[in-house]
């Protein structure tokens, strides 16, 4: 790496990291002018939801607001270069475009890495105290769960299903539990006409059981009982579902739950789906707006920064929003899941080459 190289990296990782500290500050003031009112009518303390709620807040900050800041510490720094003209010696000394570009890149690259593996597990687990502290204070009372086919892993080769769950009584009503020999063998089957949680044993108890069990190369085995007490993996607050189970899960827990989900024979999975390939698709859009925004800002306009910050933001914008737009898409089925997460991304790739093109010639 050359010492221009070097100075670019530094400048641009510095950028970085003031963009994200500042949009990390307007999230939370702007959250806390907010809601500040529901924390303290509900029970929450200032102490309690500055040192708990929003660190644990943060990690999904960074992770929504990550590409715009790497975006916004590039078109600053390249606009600052072509303001200074420095970008003008680079070019007449016979310093290229694409080569202008690879300390760019190679940040690009590395921001996309990282947050790849800090969207996969660590924004998942902080997510969970976020999502507590906003039922418990923000939205007591309203229905934010689903109550109807509901699936949940009770194991690693074990999941159970739900036709409804009565939230208040805690009673599931058409149960089936599922348990897998293998990827491909189911080794017994459970089925329910109700379960209803005992507070005081701590376990489940079913009514009108039917009970099946799968020998290789034999028909199952039919056993019925009038009810049957068991203790499981899932509690109550599990079966309250919520409708991003996976986007609060890590990648190999994810993988795990939805495997799970296809072997029980489970529909519904478009919503699940797209969550979990956006969690390998959303890292990309740090490096195409990097793409994207160097050859934007390296054309000196007339208005210097703010015209540049201005056509910076509106696309980026726009491309954050398509990704926002199309999720709606592939939750109906108009796209398969996989394609609604990358589509986006695909998309503005073709832009970011379009641009460097355009700017090049």
């Amino acid at each position: 790496m050359t010492t221009f190289e070097w100075h670019i990296t530094k400048r641009l990782l510095r950028g970085f990291v003031f963009f994200v500290g500042a949009l990390i500050v307007f999230f939370i003031v702007l959250h806390w002018v907010e809601y500040s009112d529901d924390f303290l009518d509900r029970g929450a303390t200032i102490q309690e939801v500055f040192t708990v709620f929003y660190p644990n807040y943060i990690p999904e900050i960074i992770r929504l607001t990550s590409p715009l800041a790497l975006f916004l510490s590039c078109i600053y720094l390249t606009g600052t270069l072509a303001q200074e003209l420095q970008l003008t010696a680079l070019q007449t000394s016979g310093v290229s475009l694409y080569q202008l570009m690879r300390p760019y890149v190679g940040v690009g690259l590395g921001v996309t890495l990282f947050m790849f593996g800090f969207n996969g597990w660590v924004v998942p687990k902080t997510n969970e105290v976020v999502v507590r502290y906003e039922n418990e204070y923000l939205n007591p009372g309203q229905q934010t769960t689903e109550t109807t086919t509901i699936h949940r892993r009770n194991g690693p080769n074990s999941i159970l299903s739900v036709g409804y769950y009565d939230v208040d009584r805690k009673r599931a009503h058409n149960v089936s539990l599922q348990k897998m020999k293998d990827s491909s063998r189911l080794a017994s089957r459970i089925d329910a006409n109700r379960m209803e949680w005992a507070d005081s044993l701590g376990t489940w108890h079913l009514e009108d059981v039917t009970r099946r069990t799968f020998g290789k190369g034999k028909g199952p085995h039919k056993k019925t009982l009038a009810s049957l007490d068991t203790t499981l993996k899932i509690f109550p607050r599990d079966l309250a579902r919520s409708k991003n189970d996976v986007a609060a899960m890590t990648i190999p827990v994810a993988s795990e739950y939805l495997a799970a989900l296809r072997r029980s024979g489970v529909g519904q999975l478009k919503r699940p789906l797209v969550a979990y390939y956006n969690k390998f698709a959303y890292p990309f859009a740090n490096l195409i707006l990097v793409l994207i925004g160097v050859p934007i800002a390296s054309v000196r306009r007339r208005g210097g920064q703010a015209v540049r910050f201005a056509i910076g933001l509106l696309i980026a914008f726009v491309y954050l929003s398509i990704q926002k737009l199309a999720e709606p898409l592939g939750y109906a089925g108009a796209f398969n899941p996989a394609l609604t997460a990358w589509l986006p991304h695909v998309t503005f790739a073709v832009v970011a080459l379009v641009v460097l093109w355009w700017v090049r010639t």
